[in-house]
């Protein structure tokens, strides 16, 4: 029995509707490193596909959407971002306790750590980082409308939204004290800037979010369920914002988070910035509003983790010392 995954209703779903896509019976294992929505390598012994759910327990509202994850990756699927294919979605909970979607296996490295990218040496760092912000800006430059998500957001008033929206997950899973979080929230409610130009936004963009082939070229953007139409300089600052916490995080946590940007070769933030700013063509000078809401962001993520891991519903290792993340996010917000 493979926690979290009924694999005898996924065999029945899958004969009716994806006949041929398996054949068999199942074998599935969870895929580490997902910290949120539940990620299974489903296999028949002959072919492999992705299996994504939300976590078990407690799920914050609107977090872990499976139709929307399903739908921005089935859209993108003829754009020059890559993405899996995608092979159906389940909405029905009765199937396997909850809605899932069934999509390709991608080959390719996910690099969470700077010892991955030591080994490829600094030039091929380099490319591959410098490969990751084009994608972010080749996303940023999709018409929404054309692949048929102009009604996937309402990038009217999104930053303040996005600020409402986090302080309610906040509140959702908040079962502790956190030192200074009340004065960032107050912060950046005082301080919403004018939103620009509105993007299809990935929401948790950053490089072990990423396949990357031998080629060191990215074969397939992953994690979508924070995608929504919005200001493209969040996703902007959500990767820095992780770049910053790899290298800042404390040994309690280290093992939690990519250390990617330390590894030589790494695009450095001003680099990232520059970079970015070259290939979409967009403004990047409001970039501090938007750190301090990707660390106030990454803070809430973190915390509903912490809250369900001390409650026993979390899936897989390495969970011990995520509640000690939480305050340098918390102070990284300040200082943004």
């Amino acid at each position: 029995m493979t926690e979290g995954l009924d694999l005898h209703a996924l065999a029945g779903w899958l004969a009716a509707e994806r006949p041929g896509l398996l054949d068999g019976p199942l074998e599935a294992s969870l895929i580490t490193g997902g910290k949120s929505n539940l990620t299974y390598a489903v296999s028949d012994g002959s072919r492999e596909v992705i299996v994504r759910r939300p976590p078990l327990g407690h799920v914050l509202a609107t977090a872990h959407d499976m139709g929307r994850e399903h739908r921005v990756i089935t859209a993108l699927a003829d754009t020059a971002v890559p993405v899996p294919v995608t092979y159906g979605l389940c909405e029905d909970d009765s199937v396997i306790g909850a809605p899932f979607y069934v999509m390709e296996r991608v080959p390719g490295t996910a690099f969470a750590q700077a010892s991955q990218l030591i080994e490829l040496g600094e030039v091929r760092t380099r490319t591959i980082t410098e490969r990751m912000i084009s994608v972010l800006a080749d996303l940023h430059a999709v018409d929404p409308e054309s692949v048929g998500l102009g009604d996937f957001g309402r990038p009217d008033g999104y930053l303040e939204r996005q600020v409402r929206r986090w302080k309610k997950q906040l509140e959702a899973s908040r079962s502790r004290e956190l030192p200074g979080m009340d004065e960032l929230i107050a912060r950046l409610d005082s301080s919403i800037p004018t939103g620009g130009e509105a993007a299809i936004v990935h929401g948790d963009y950053r490089l072990d979010n990423l396949l990357v082939d031998a080629d060191d070229r990215i074969t397939a953007v992953l994690d979508w369920e924070m995608s929504t139409l919005g200001d493209p300089l969040t996703d902007v600052a959500v990767l820095l914002a992780y770049q910053q916490l790899g290298e800042q995080a404390p040994a309690a946590g280290r093992g939690l988070v990519t250390d990617a940007a330390k590894a030589p070769g790494h695009l450095s933030r001003e680099e990232s910035l520059t970079l970015y700013a070259e290939r979409s063509g967009r403004d990047v000078s409001d970039i501090d509003f938007h750190l301090a809401l990707a660390f106030f962001k990454l803070a809430v993520i973190l915390e509903g983790i912490h809250f369900r891991h001390s409650q026993g519903q979390t899936l897989g290792s390495g969970f011990d010392g995520i509640g000690d993340l939480i305050q340098p996010l918390i102070q990284a917000g300040l200082r943004a």
